[in-house]
């Protein structure tokens, strides 16, 4: 199917660009922050063992397979009786007070019960994450514009995106406390970052009503809404390939972030390197994000993708050596992570509305519900799978400043499921990528 109206192929202005993308900012901190600290406050701080703090982070996934597709109808429904999204995005903006309550747990919790307490705020927060997020990935299959103009706005909201992940990533472990990390540190910082947050998300917003002004938005039939439209997403199997992969994708950079602080800690011996590791983990897109957008126009999105899949499965491998290796070496290896985490970032987000586009461009936000969906299944899939690699190396849990002799077999469990368990589910996101064959025809149809 073709596009309704033909999409305009001048550039957009990069005051537009910016605007939407300061969104991303305010996200970045919700996908950075619980990512990187929360499986460690919980089974560092709150004394909560491995396998119940990896549950934590998992069941709450359980709602969002089931909310963000039902979401995404919900800004298909506004959109074609308002003609935005903008009521759905305006209440996600109220996620900051979410992220602030789940790092505030009360200082009579500790084990199961700051574990319930930091569960129910991470529902509620994923819930209005969704309700921002899913209109807001929808907003590029909106827009008149064609296949490269498309992934020049992604890369724009993923340097802004990557300077949200980097600035929260590194700013979080200090505000916290640093190596001497409290519950009261870790409120402090959920307050800051989570007002830093609301004010980039009220941006975002008015930034979306400016881009939509001047890129032109294409009249789209309004699509069937509810499980309809879900199934037909689903039916889709371009979608279905291209979202598969991605969650192997989503799961894997997860995995290493949560990993992150253990492995600075227990296998390097030394807790300040988490923001040396973050820092080259996340730094490297701010640089190599336009050579990703210079990639995908000269070879295509997918060919792209795959070398960006390819590069971080080879440095996951050289982290299974762990400290023997040596740390400029080691620290090399997570930039190429970085590298290869700027294309993963930008190139399937740019695929996607192209996908949706291909389709007729009919229900944007279901297809987006999924997508957000599968994103947030892997950002739990992650922990938890480093979680039970914690469980088989037999960690032990402690509260903040207790101080614990770990199993020599918790030292190992943790470089594994570092470098070699990343490395095995990104040649399964190789794998499923390669069923994907839609780029050539968007490349081709503009």
């Amino acid at each position: 199917m073709t596009d309704p109206a033909p999409a305009p192929r001048a550039d957009l202005p990069r005051g537009p660009l910016l605007g939407f993308a300061a969104g991303s900012l305010g996200m970045g901190v919700w996908v950075t922050v619980p990512g990187l600290l929360l499986l460690y406050f919980l089974t560092d701080v709150l004394a909560v063992t491995p396998w119940l703090a990896g549950l934590v982070l998992l069941a709450p996934k359980v709602v969002d397979v089931l909310a963000h597709p039902w979401v995404g109808h919900l800004s298909d429904a506004g959109s074609a009786r308002r003609g935005d999204r903008r009521r759905l995005l305006l209440a996600g903006c109220a996620l900051p007070a979410a992220f602030a309550a789940l790092f505030a747990v009360p200082g009579g919790l500790a084990g199961a019960a700051a574990a319930g307490w930091v569960a129910a705020w991470f529902v509620a927060g994923n819930l209005l994450f969704a309700a921002y997020q899913v209109p807001y990935l929808a907003t590029p299959a909106d827009l008149r514009i064609g296949y490269h103009e498309r992934t020049r706005l992604m890369a724009f909201r993923m340097v802004v995106l990557t300077a949200g992940i980097l600035v929260s990533g590194l700013l979080a472990p200090l505000l916290a406390g640093g190596d001497a990390a409290t519950r009261g540190g870790y409120q402090r910082m959920g307050l800051l970052l989570g007002v830093a947050a609301g004010v980039a998300m009220l941006a975002g917003v008015a930034g979306i009503g400016r881009l939509r002004q001047r890129a032109g938005v294409t009249a789209h039939r309004h699509a069937p809404g509810g499980w309809p439209a879900l199934a037909a997403a689903l039916r889709d199997g371009q979608f279905r390939w291209l979202v598969a992969a991605y969650l192997a994708m989503s799961t894997t950079t997860h995995l290493v972030l949560a990993g992150v602080p253990y492995y600075a800690e227990y296998e390097l011996g030394r807790p300040a390197l988490t923001t040396v590791l973050v820092a080259a983990f996340v730094a490297p897109a701010l640089l190599v994000t336009p050579v990703w957008l210079a990639a995908a126009r000269r070879v295509g999105k997918q060919r792209a993708l795959l070398v960006a899949q390819g590069a971080f499965a080879v440095g996951s491998l050289v982290l299974a050596a762990g400290a023997p290796a040596g740390l400029p070496v080691l620290v090399a290896a997570v930039a190429v992570l970085g590298i290869a985490f700027a294309g993963m970032q930008l190139l399937p987000f740019a695929m996607m509305p192209d996908v949706i586009r291909a389709a007729g461009g009919t229900g944007a936000g279901t297809y987006a519900g999924v997508w957000t969906a599968t994103e947030a299944t892997g950002a739990a899939l992650g922990p938890y799978a480093f979680a039970l690699c914690l469980t088989a190396g037999g960690f032990v849990a402690s509260t903040g400043g207790q101080v614990v002799d770990q199993p020599d077999a918790a030292g190992a469990a943790i470089r594994y499921g570092f470098g070699l368990l990343p490395a095995a589910l990104m040649l399964a996101a190789v794998l499923l990528q390669r069923r994907y064959t839609l780029d050539g025809a968007a490349r081709a149809a503009g």
